[in-house]
């Protein structure tokens, strides 16, 4: 599929747990940021404006909510290719 993904997560998050099991049915490359992990959420705070998980990043579209919220604009960017 070719776009650059960006997840950004924490642990036990049920939201980031979908997302990662939706690009992984459809074997869609995605890097995954720990926000739990120091310097990884100031990062996001600065750079996306939020830092609560999930954050997706998909060739420079930030998407962030819940996973429900945000997989009609994942699938719509995806299938762009």
């Amino acid at each position: 599929m070719g776009k650059s993904i960006d997840l950004y997560t924490t642990p036990g998050c049920p939201d980031c747990a979908a997302l990662k099991a939706w690009f992984g049915a459809r074997k869609v490359a995605f890097t995954e940021h720990d926000l739990s992990q120091p310097g990884i959420a100031d990062k996001a705070k600065a750079e996306f404006g939020v830092r609560v998980a999930p954050i997706t990043v998909c060739d420079g579209q930030v998407l962030y909510g819940t996973a429900q919220e945000q997989l009609p604009r994942l699938r719509r960017l995806l299938d762009r290719d």
